[in-house]
């Protein structure tokens, strides 16, 4: 089964999430969040696949988040323009963002990933 790992290499979750999957064996493709930042249509699926809010895929944390103030514009934006706007940068995407199947999380928590790899 294919197991897509998305991530930012700078960023310290994401490696403790890699060296995770590498230490259970895990064979995974590997993409960087910004060079090929997942397109609409990804998030989309990701969005289902993963059963969240989609408020859950923003980085929150994110010097971008904060430059646009988006923790206060969120509120009256449907899901079809948050998922556009999320497309148009891949630094306002949560990372990392493991996808296996029908099976989808954002950010790292053991137990979720294990959810996604059955």
């Amino acid at each position: 089964m294919d197991t897509l790992f998305i991530q930012y290499p700078k960023c310290g979750t994401c490696r403790k999430a890699k060296k995770y999957l590498e230490e259970q064996g895990v064979a995974f493709a590997d993409r960087h969040i910004v060079e090929e930042a997942p397109t609409k249509e990804e998030l989309r699926s990701y969005l289902e696949k993963s059963g969240l809010d989609i408020r859950k895929f923003f980085n929150t944390s994110g010097q971008k988040y904060r430059e646009l103030g988006l923790k206060d514009k969120l509120k009256s934006m449907s899901e079809e323009e948050m998922l556009d706007l999320l497309a148009t940068d891949g630094m306002l995407v949560k990372r990392p963002i493991l996808v296996r199947g029908s099976q989808a999380t954002v950010g790292f928590k053991e137990e979720e990933f294990q959810k996604v790899l059955g």
